[in-house]
């Protein structure tokens, strides 16, 4: 697709950018197919064919109006459709540049622009944790609305205290130590168990998609070059061997800090360093399954497993979950209907835009349903929570199913 960008997007690193993922497109339409957003609304606009044309008309002067911002608003970044593009086209990077362009020409409403604040400041703060205990306590009086934001309190168990020789860092995440922090806890344990040692760099915090994705994306930059600086020294010193995520979300955020820092000449090498050592959680499990074999012991009941969109199109990491678990001995199967479109989930989609993300859930725990699982597994707080608030089947991160497989 030949693009004539206007004279003010030329010469700007992100004009280039946007003119050769561009050039990439052939207008085939293979992603409408497997858009969720286009599933749920039918209109060419809310696919990801109709939105590159979108921001191609912007690129090209066009003016762009509330509908063209709504449009992109309702994308859900999910990457499905970089999944099926046969070009290797990288919308994901695409729309987040066409989406701060257009923000900076369509002012937002004092309403829209209120709940965006409050979801990109609120969410990363230190207040974030109180206000998640006071939801806590208040909880059976709680709004429906909002009580399905609100889990209930959860014991994490204990830290493992062993040393090993081998170690690697964890990024905590900015909701997940609050809202369900036995993930972590979990991860060390099962970690810990295979003979690696977690360690969690204090000043490391939201790994800044929050802020990027609500289009302050130069405070999201800002939260990439804190964590970065927060790692820097035990990478540097080659003290840990990997940083792993075992929220999605989070992992294919900071697999991409040496794309989106690649022109701040402080930063450049160090964030492309810090996303070759970033794996997710999930690579780790052939290992894994290697060193705790012999120490599993299995429960009974069919886990019906859910890969987010951050893992299977974000990173690209699809089989790995089902595949190794089920070698450990547990009985893991994936929706045979639809595995690959999104929950609804999104990071703060299901805030902004809960009607397609509740018909999106809906859709989602129907399809695992027909499995008859005794417990729904995923690898994202966000998938977790979302689809929690629909079912009363119990999800989980699988990582916390391995660990009481364990007896830890």
């Amino acid at each position: 697709m030949q693009t004539n960008l206007a004279p003010e997007f030329k010469n700007t690193l992100e004009g280039r950018e946007a003119e050769a993922i561009l050039r990439k497109c052939v207008h085939c339409g293979f992603c409408t197919a497997t858009c969720p957003t286009y599933q749920v609304l039918g209109d060419e606009l809310d696919g990801p064919r109709g939105r590159i044309y979108l921001i191609k008309q912007v690129l090209e002067g066009e003016a762009p109006t509330r509908k063209t911002q709504l449009h992109l608003d309702r994308c859900l970044t999910c990457r499905n459709c970089e999944s099926t593009c046969p070009s290797g086209v990288e919308y994901g990077h695409l729309v987040d540049i066409g989406r701060r362009i257009v923000d900076e020409k369509v002012p937002r409403g004092a309403g829209s622009k209120a709940l965006r604040w409050a979801l990109k400041e609120g969410l990363p703060s230190p207040l974030f944790g109180p206000a998640m205990k006071l939801g806590q306590a208040l909880r059976g009086i709680l709004p429906s609305a909002l009580k399905a934001k609100v889990p209930p309190k959860q014991d994490a168990g204990a830290w493992p205290t062993r040393e090993h020789a081998r170690k690697m860092l964890l990024l905590a995440g900015c909701v997940q130590p609050s809202m369900m922090p036995n993930i972590n806890a979990a991860t060390a344990r099962v970690l810990d168990a295979a003979g690696i040692q977690t360690l969690i760099a204090a000043q490391a915090g939201c790994c800044g998609a929050v802020k990027f994705h609500l289009n302050d994306q130069e405070g999201g930059k800002a939260q990439m070059r804190a964590n970065i600086d927060a790692w820097w020294p035990d990478v540097a010193s080659g003290r840990i061997e990997a940083i792993v995520m075992n929220a999605s979300g989070c992992g294919v955020t900071v697999k991409e800090y040496g794309h989106i820092l690649q022109h701040d000449a402080a930063y450049a090498a160090k964030a492309r360093r810090i996303s070759e050592l970033t794996c997710d959680l999930s690579e780790l499990l052939p290992e894994l399954a290697m060193a705790l074999r012999s120490k599993v012991t299995a429960a009974p009941g069919l886990l019906a497993f859910h890969p987010p969109c951050t893992l299977q199109h974000g990173q690209q990491l699809r089989g790995g979950v089902e595949r190794h678990l089920g070698e450990l001995g547990f009985t893991v199967r994936v929706a045979t209907n639809e595995p690959h479109l999104c929950c609804g989930s999104a990071g703060t989609y299901s805030v902004l835009h809960p009607e397609i993300a509740h018909e999106l859930r809906d859709r989602k725990l129907g399809h695992l349903g027909e499995l008859q699982p005794h417990t729904i597994v995923s690898a994202n707080i966000g998938c977790i929570t979302h689809l929690q608030s629909g079912t009363a089947t119990p999800v989980r991160h699988w990582v916390e199913i391995l660990d009481a497989a364990l007896g830890s």
